[in-house]
């Protein structure tokens, strides 16, 4: 393959719902570029790039691939993302890549969630869209009630290209806006065909003329002056909507077939923005154009971290030309990265370059301190905008099945982190347990399965513990006395501490001696046992916060005191105390915030309200969507993610973040002290 300069690149993400045939459409994308000779089946695990074994296992995408092609003296990468909201990470990582995006939607399910959430998206990167109504085979599958959806949803920049020709409820043709000409299924123009008399037609084409008349002042008069656009008139004015996100072209066909895809690649490569089009963003906000003739800058929109093989980290060219023996600083770290090769992606395989240039996609392996996200540039002095993944939002407790297996698990997950911004992976020092926190269930599932195949490891999940905490209600005043005699010098510590409430999340420790009853050298041993105590409640073994010790009265011996006999003492003095100051135990509550549709809200509340939450606010957000604010116990959300997926299919979303520490209902504490006991 040879290399593009940014003026013959194109870089299309394919995205949409789970389901909505995204893959098998870039597998028809390929077949009808003459790249393979045959459109793979999902359900067959035969597609190009559903290559990762987890992909074939499960058969949908769960991580972002990449195929490099040349057609009719152009590039095209295609970047095929996953549909399903676990893997959402992928899409994030495909838009970075991409110029522009097609949206894949189901002729039979629909606009559905997941198209609609990657048209907001890829607007919000002003990336240009197009839209291909597939599966218009099955059963329902209904092309113009989709469109109708469309229009409903976008309004005017709405497109239709091509469109199929329904008769009896049987697709005969598909007719291609542009031309006014018929197509067979398989591309071949129908020329004995008459043109069908229809409403429906003449309504697309209205849409299209309209939408392209728009675009330029001198087609604008053409157009009401009566006069008919020339094709070539027509996909410059489509080429200028689109870059200008004025048009969003709409497409149809048969994926597995590849009916009209071949129409939709022909043009699309006529009006998609080429890189030279596009603009990158700097981090401090700068859009900075694709350009091939500057210092050589590169930023890594994703990452596979594999055992054996090593890092591969995908880039793409933000300026200059990237060739083997490269010598790159990475902004981040300050560090010189040495490119040993580069090299052209075909999904799950890869081809050597010689150099690829400004605006075209790329790999590199074994980059050494490199995340994805990192900008790496001669001088060190570019650094591309960060790319805004979505915050983990589903968290597990990992224990490991085999003992030993502990460093082994750590280094998995760490390698796991580098290849996917969405995990976290962390140890809770109150509970003492390792959580990993990621988007969803099938999520953690892939990440567990991946922990078993690629590193060897074996985990079993559980629900997190939740961090209480004990605090006291009352003051009291107790003794603390330690007296030991076992020959020689005995032991010998006596103090009176008053505990009393708090605000402090530390114990704050005093003194109101006098006269020496307690020699001053002795109050730090007393502290510190007061503090080691306080790790430890006497409701449920929480940790104790909100507590003031104040040390008050006591006495020595002058040869059997020492700081252990102090310390000691104090010991006592806690725990005969504590039970006595009325203990309550304390939850975590954090501050909810959910993004949700109008028509939704009342479910959500209800959900909310289930989980002893409650609502604080409400206020209207852009896209016809409400933020409920609420604050909700820390230890109903461990399935709230999942909830949330089931009663908005997908739409919500939501952040959760501690705020304090609560009482826990006397019913609630009950149990969580009976479990610990237990």
């Amino acid at each position: 393959m040879k290399q593009y300069l940014e003026n013959f690149v194109r870089n299309i993400a394919i995205l949409g719902h789970g389901g909505s045939g995204k893959t098998t459409l870039a597998d028809a994308i390929l077949y009808c570029a003459g790249a393979i000779d045959r459109i793979g089946k999902t359900g067959d695990s035969t597609t190009v790039l559903d290559f990762d074994p987890e992909e074939k296992k499960r058969k949908v995408s769960v991580s972002t691939a990449v195929y490099a092609l040349e057609v009719s003296d152009k590039k095209l990468n295609i970047i095929d993302a996953p549909g399903l909201f676990d893997f959402a990470g992928g899409v994030y990582e495909a838009l970075t890549a991409a110029d522009s995006a097609l949206i894949a939607i189901s002729g039979k399910s629909g606009l559905t969630v997941g198209a609609k959430q990657a048209y907001e998206k890829a607007r919000a990167l002003n990336k240009s869209v197009a839209f291909f109504v597939g599966k218009l085979d099955s059963t329902h599958a209904h092309f113009y009630r989709v469109l109708s959806a469309l229009v409903a949803n976008y309004g005017a920049v709405i497109c239709p290209v091509t469109v199929p020709y329904i008769e009896n409820d049987e697709l005969k043709c598909y007719i291609n806006l542009i031309e006014n000409k018929a197509y067979s299924c398989s591309g071949t123009e129908i020329k004995e065909l008459r043109m069908p008399v229809s409403s429906e037609l003449d309504d697309m084409r209205s849409m299209l003329l309209e939408a392209v008349a728009s675009t330029d002042e001198e087609l604008m008069e053409k157009y009401f002056g009566g006069e008919e656009f020339t094709p070539e008139e027509i996909i410059s004015g489509l080429a200028t909507g689109v870059k200008n996100g004025d048009i969003c072209p709409v497409y149809c066909g048969v994926q597995q077939t590849g009916d009209a895809v071949g129409m939709m690649l022909d043009n699309l490569l006529k009006i998609m923005p080429t890189a030279a089009d596009s603009k990158y963003k700097t981090a401090d906000g700068n859009e900075v154009s694709f350009d091939s003739s500057g210092n050589t800058a590169i930023t890594i929109f994703k990452t596979i971290a594999d055992p054996f093989v090593g890092k591969l980290s995908y880039f793409k060219v933000l300026s200059g030309k990237i060739s083997p023996d490269s010598r790159l600083i990475n902004a981040r770290t300050g560090d010189e990265e040495r490119i040993s090769k580069v090299m052209w992606l075909k999904g799950g395989k890869q081809e050597d370059a010689d150099s690829i240039a400004a605006g075209d996609i790329g790999a590199v392996a074994k980059l050494g301190n490199v995340l994805t996200g990192d900008t790496l540039s001669l001088k060190g002095d570019v650094k591309a905008a960060e790319i805004a993944f979505p915050a983990p939002n589903l968290s597990v407790a990992v224990y490991p099945k085999a003992k030993g297996d502990e460093e082994k698990i750590t280094a998995a997950f760490n390698r796991m982190m580098e290849e996917d911004r969405t995990i976290s992976v962390y140890m809770n020092n109150e509970t003492h347990e390792q959580i990993l926190e990621a988007l969803g269930e099938q999520h953690i599932d892939v990440i567990i399965s991946r922990l078993k195949t690629k590193f060897g490891a074996e985990v079993e999940l559980k629900k997190p513990k939740i961090a209480y905490r004990e605090t006291i209600r009352k003051s009291v005043k107790v003794q603390g006395r330690h007296k030991k005699q076992s020959g020689g010098h005995g032991q010998f510590g006596d103090v009176w501490i008053r505990f009393e409430p708090c605000e402090s999340e530390e114990l704050v420790f005093e003194d109101e001696i006098f006269g020496g009853s307690v020699p001053k050298n002795f109050f730090p041993a007393v502290e510190k046992g007061l503090r080691e105590c306080t790790a430890k409640g006497v409701l449920a073994g929480y940790p104790v916060v909100g507590v003031k010790a104040v040390l008050v009265d006591g006495s020595y011996h002058p040869v059997d005191s020492s700081e252990m006999s102090f310390k000691m003492a104090a010991a006592i003095a806690f725990k005969e105390g504590i039970p006595q100051t009325s203990p309550v135990l304390l939850e975590p509550i954090g501050t909810l915030k959910v993004l949700v549709p109008d028509e939704m809200l009342g479910d959500v509340i209800g959900d909310i309200n289930k989980r002893r939450g409650r609502i604080i606010g409400m206020n209207p957000a852009e896209n016809k969507l409400q933020e409920i604010i609420g604050e909700v116990p820390m230890s109903e959300m461990s399935d709230f993610s999942t909830a949330m997926r089931s009663i908005t299919q997908g739409t919500a979303v939501f952040s959760l973040e501690l705020a304090r520490y609560e009482e826990v209902p006397q019913n609630i504490a009950q149990k969580i002290i009976e479990a610990a006991k237990a």
